[in-house]
């Protein structure tokens, strides 16, 4: 019982972790259009490196400006991107009935082949 109830507790934690992952990217916009998505990243890179600094100073580490890495440049639309991702999605629950039924044929064929 000792087992069990860790392993749920285990479970309550990692459900609670990634449901409070999930409400962050959704109240930062992250969740939303490719605007909103382009909005997120570029607070995130105005605020990220400044938080940084504060975190080195109040820690007493000495952080160049030099030592920390740059932000990365993205150049593609992030519109672009999502409506691609859209796209392939469609198309495949488009053809999905089909292949269904070819997997149904393929997998009643190899059954009886099984049987035989």
């Amino acid at each position: 019982t000792e087992l069990l109830c860790f392993q749920s507790f285990r479970f309550l934690v990692k459900g609670g972790l990634a449901g409070a992952a999930v409400y962050v990217a959704y109240d930062q916009g992250l969740l939303g259009s490719g605007i909103e998505g382009a909005e997120a990243l570029r607070k995130a890179q105005e605020t990220v490196p400044p938080a940084i600094q504060e975190w080195t100073d109040y820690m007493g580490w000495e952080v160049r400006a030099a030592q920390l890495p740059s932000t990365p440049k993205i150049d593609f639309s992030f519109s672009a991107v999502w409506n691609k991702g859209v796209h392939r999605v469609m198309s495949a629950l488009s053809v999905a009935p089909t292949r269904a039924c070819e997997y149904t044929v393929e997998g009643w064929k190899y059954v009886k082949d099984l049987v035989k």
